[in-house]
């Protein structure tokens, strides 16, 4: 690894899940003094969303825990992203499969579960909360959060 470590987030949109999640490692890793080393985007599998910014429920539920996601715009994963991050994180077992079968030979191995990193065990899958209601939201950044903090240290430890 580059001695800047790079992670992006997948989900399939990246309106939802996937910004939540890259607003709130951001946050961690700021309040950790680790800004300039290490760094996070994210990305959707699907082109449902290219320029938009995070769906509105995401951005209210993560500004209420003081996360601001206001600045992201959603993109879809590229080519390139498997051999530019370091940490390829899908929200959701469909997404893993989809960055998987579009991952350049070489690379497969950065592509991993975000839950992977929790402390919570038992769960891999962060649910899609766009149809349901606010506790969806809730219930997202409460899963994010524990994985951010146990990549970020997991990140840590090889620095």
């Amino acid at each position: 690894m580059s001695t800047e470590i790079k992670v992006l987030f997948v989900c399939m949109g990246n309106i939802c899940r996937s910004p939540t999640a890259e607003a709130v490692f951001k946050h961690y890793v700021e309040q950790a003094g680790l800004a300039g080393r290490i760094v996070s985007d994210s990305a959707g599998t699907h082109d449902y969303h290219i320029g938009d910014p995070p769906d509105a429920r995401a951005q209210q539920a993560a500004l209420d825990r003081g996360y601001d996601m206001s600045r992201l715009r959603g993109r879809q994963v590229t080519a390139s992203d498997f051999a530019e991050f370091d940490y390829v994180l899908a929200m959701d077992e469909s997404n893993l499969h989809l960055l998987k079968a579009d991952c350049p030979p070489g690379h497969a191995h950065k592509i991993m579960f975000l839950m992977e990193y929790s402390d919570k065990p038992g769960r891999r899958n962060v649910p899609d909360p766009y149809y349901g209601g606010p506790q969806g939201f809730e219930q997202v950044l409460d899963m994010v959060e524990h994985a951010a903090q146990g990549l970020l240290r997991h990140i840590r430890e090889r620095l």
